[in-house]
């Protein structure tokens, strides 16, 4: 029973790091990460990476999305969408949540909608959640709460975080990599 429960939570990851054409489309969220070239396009669920040194020309629909390199295209992403400041992005955007990092490039219009209310309000977590989440020492969470590296608030003498922000911090930091 411990085993199928483990297989139940293990990611599907995939990396993609050569050149493809063609649609990508995924019916179960999955972790997937383009750090090569693709044409097409991609309807993804889960979280989507588009690496640093990563082309596409594409249309892309998915839950959380992170960019990275350059994306030639129309994106709609239903949670949230980041562009760091290595991101070249020309086409319309859709998100409920944008986060674009100094220095990326932007062409295209931008809409912002609220959040379905399917997906509900934000999840608070306690820094016990969070190194359990992140499969850490809760000292090493309280450490980056500290050095302003994880997105935290401390409010009555405790470190507050939404699960939302550390989802993004993730993706972000899988970018970076």
């Amino acid at each position: 029973m411990a085993n199928k429960k483990k297989e139940d939570i293990q990611e599907k990851i995939l990396d993609v790091d050569a050149s493809m054409q063609g649609t990508i489309s995924f019916k179960d969220p999955v972790n997937l990460r383009i750090n090569g070239s693709f044409e097409g396009k991609l309807d993804t669920r889960g979280n989507l990476t588009i690496g640093e040194n990563a082309k596409v020309t594409a249309n892309i629909h998915g839950d959380s999305i992170v960019i990275a390199g350059k994306v030639s295209g129309d994106v709609v992403a239903s949670r949230s969408l980041s562009i760091l400041g290595t991101a070249t992005l020309k086409g319309n955007l859709t998100t409920p949540r944008l986060s674009v990092g100094d220095g990326a490039m932007l062409q295209g219009l931008v809409t912002m909608q609220g959040v379905s209310a399917s997906e509900g309000p934000d999840v608070f977590l306690t820094l016990k959640d969070v190194a359990q989440y992140l499969e850490v020492e809760a000292r090493v969470v309280e450490e980056w709460a500290n050095a302003k590296k994880i997105p935290a608030r401390f409010e009555s003498g405790h470190w507050v975080f939404t699960k939302s922000e550390i989802d993004q911090w993730i993706q972000q930091e899988r970018a970076r990599v």
